[in-house]
């Protein structure tokens, strides 16, 4: 029953307003310099905003290949939200859910008990013209990279995953065990097919090649093929090599796959450069035989199960894997949207998601809760970066289904790369409504409520909703819960939130390049 017809019985307290800057945006525009890749990487989107059936964030604060891969989270309001055509519309004015990435730069240490993750040279910027297609805006190759390199360690994280494959068992090429575990080969999304064009001057019937994971004996199948807003093989081939080699292997185990002369990363580079394509499918064969002969010793299970975090290049990369698969090919769904609805759609990047976990102080042991959720993507990254309990609630179906899809794709690339996730739980509904989310609110520790589009009313009844949240709950939105303009007598929000107010960068959200403010209240 609605409390806001009668005085609240809580004690009013001012508001205390600390700005804060979240990045050095100085910084943040210097790593973005970054030389253009030869081919795309996609990117995800950190949060969206969105409405009661969820509020949606992109998870992909970066772009991994150069498909359509839209990472956007949506701005939800009242209800479902999707990406705008009009930039600023009334109810979508904020909602331009493409971002570009950039790649993270280089990095050095390569030992797992290190967690830091390798920086891959490659990069592309995109546009930052706002007139460009809604598409264009949600390519995932036009998405801003992280420029950290690290995750902090959980001690509590156990990161290897139960069911790691150590040598034993399914034939080497391992393609049976791949098609019993349904991943979305690279070759399903981007092939001679779909109209590509063969790379490296191979021949038609010469594309086809083959890639070994960490984390089971399976070979992902793709075609070296280029073809605009697809995988690009090579690219792609390429970052895997180097993140198995700079994160699950120890420098010495490392140096046949990255030493600076001939170790198979510089192979494969110098191929793509003068168009060897038979020396780029060599090197590939190497770099399979070398990863299956560390697995059949166990290097691999051991190595990760001293692990304690993901590197955030990893996170970022797996996920843009995930999206590049399932969501990508099917990107146009998300433009569907009621023009001046509370339905619209907008992500928050990885970076501006990294952020959030930091400050939040989100763990393996906490529950973290993704008030729209849209395709999923904030939901997984908690669950990969963060290894936590990870709840998410989206009312449009679109969104739904294809959340569904990257939930599926997703643990199946966990596995492929030897990771253990957090428990992914997608809701559909009403998050004000849906009663599995409104019992994992009661648990919480972490609510995300991307509420820039949200109406007043909405706003309102989440305040009515934070009553049930545990004391200490962090609650993060971009706009406050607390307004000036109340009267205090009926601020419930006032009452219940200690709010800070802060800043992040440019190019942290999908619908601008500007800096902006977002909050951080806590349940008192």
């Amino acid at each position: 029953m609605s409390i806001f017809g009668k005085k609240s019985k809580f004690q009013i307290k001012t508001e205390v307003r600390i700005v804060k800057q979240a990045v050095d945006p100085t910084a943040q525009s210097k790593a973005a310099g970054a030389r253009k890749a030869a081919s795309g990487a996609t990117s995800n989107g950190g949060g969206r905003v969105s409405s009661p059936g969820g509020v949606h964030h992109a998870n992909r604060p970066h772009a991994s290949r150069n498909g359509p891969a839209v990472q956007v989270k949506r701005l939800q309001v009242t209800s479902a939200s999707t990406t705008p055509e009009p930039r600023r519309s009334p109810s979508s004015s904020l909602l331009n859910p493409s971002r570009k990435r950039r790649t993270p730069a280089s990095a050095s240490s390569r030992s797992p008990a290190a967690i830091a993750s390798p920086a891959l040279s490659e990069s592309e910027p995109g546009s930052d013209d706002d007139d460009d297609d809604w598409r264009e805006r949600l390519d995932p190759t036009k998405r801003r990279k992280r420029t950290h390199t690290s995750t902090e360690e959980d001690p509590n994280r156990r990161l290897r995953h139960p069911n790691i494959w150590s040598g034993q068992g399914q034939g080497e090429e391992g393609h049976e065990e791949g098609e019993r575990l349904g991943i979305v080969h690279a070759v399903d999304v981007a092939s001679l097919r779909d109209r590509c064009q063969p790379v490296m001057r191979l021949g038609q019937d010469e594309v086809g090649v083959s890639l070994r994971y960490p984390g089971a004996n399976i070979l992902e199948r793709y075609e070296l093929v280029w073809g605009k807003d697809k995988v690009d093989g090579a690219l792609d081939i390429m970052k895997v090599v180097k993140l198995v080699a700079s994160i699950y292997l120890t420098d010495e185990e490392a140096k046949p796959f990255l030493d600076p002369n001939n170790g198979i990363y510089r192979r494969l580079e110098k191929s793509r450069n003068t168009n060897d394509g038979n020396g780029f499918k060599a090197a590939v064969q190497d770099f399979n035989g070398q990863l299956l002969a560390l697995q059949k010793k166990g290097v691999i299970a051991k190595n990760v199960g001293a692990m304690r975090g993901v590197p955030r290049e990893l996170v970022d990369f797996i996920l843009d894997q995930v999206y590049d698969r399932t969501v990508a090919p099917r990107v146009e769904l998300l433009a569907k949207y009621e023009n001046g609805s509370d339905n619209v759609y907008g992500e928050l990047l990885h970076p501006f998601i990294s952020d959030i976990f930091e400050r939040t102080k989100l763990t393996s042991g906490k529950v973290f809760v993704d008030l729209g959720s849209g395709v999923g993507n904030v939901v997984l990254q908690a669950a990969l970066e963060r290894g936590c309990e990870s709840w998410g609630c989206e009312m449009m179906e679109n969104a739904c289904n294809l959340a569904e899809a990257q939930k599926k794709e997703f643990t199946a690339r966990c596995r492929l790369w030897a990771i253990a996730p957090g428990e992914v739980h997608l809701e559909r509904g009403d998050f004000r409504k849906n009663e599995k989310t409104l019992e994992a609110l009661k648990r919480a520790d972490v609510v995300l409520v991307n509420n820039q589009a949200f109406t007043s009313q909405l706003n309102d009844h989440l305040v009515n909703m934070f009553l049930d949240l545990k004391i200490g709950c962090k609650i993060v939105s971009l706009k406050t819960f607390v307004h000036d303009n109340k009267i205090a007598e009926n601020d419930v929000a006032s009452s219940i939130l200690e709010v800070e107010h802060l800043t992040y960068p440019e190019d942290y959200v999908s619908w601008t390049n500007a800096p902006g403010t977002f909050c951080i209240s806590t349940r008192k």
